[in-house]
């Protein structure tokens, strides 16, 4: 009778296997993570654009009553609405909602994260809204 030593061919081929579907897992792991990320940081970023232009509308109150940030027309809520399209991308807006000394802050971005996550068509656009309410 003999015995085997070593291992067999099959053997082999099963790890081989084994192993390439754990490396898979990880890189599919690790693209989900960077994508999360990359929403997070919008999202930070929304919400710190958001924070600045109440900021704004606080340190001139009688101003904001008046409706000086109602629109991107000049000034603090012109530069306010560049500063959202470059941070959030393109397709991203900014509006003040206002109601006497009260406001609402919205910004509207694209997040392609979302779409993916939900297995929309490519083609598609879901878009992110951050509302901040204000008092000023």
């Amino acid at each position: 009778m003999t015995h085997q030593k070593g291992s067999s061919l099959i053997e082999v081929l099963v790890a081989v296997v084994v192993i390439s579907i754990g490396i898979l897992s990880v890189a599919s792991l690790q693209t989900m993570a960077l994508k999360s990320n990359n929403g997070s940081y919008l999202r930070s970023q929304a919400t710190f654009l958001a924070y600045d232009l109440a900021d704004r509308m606080r340190a001139a109150p009688d101003a904001s009553a008046a409706g000086a940030y109602d629109d991107g027309q000049g000034g603090d809520r012109a530069e306010w609405d560049t500063r959202v399209v470059a941070e959030l991308g393109s397709g991203a807006i900014g509006s003040v909602v206002r109601n006497n000394r009260q406001a609402t802050i919205n910004v509207q971005w694209n997040d392609n994260r979302a779409r993916i996550r939900a297995g929309n068509d490519a083609d598609q656009t879901s878009l992110t809204t951050f509302s901040y309410p204000v008092e000023f």
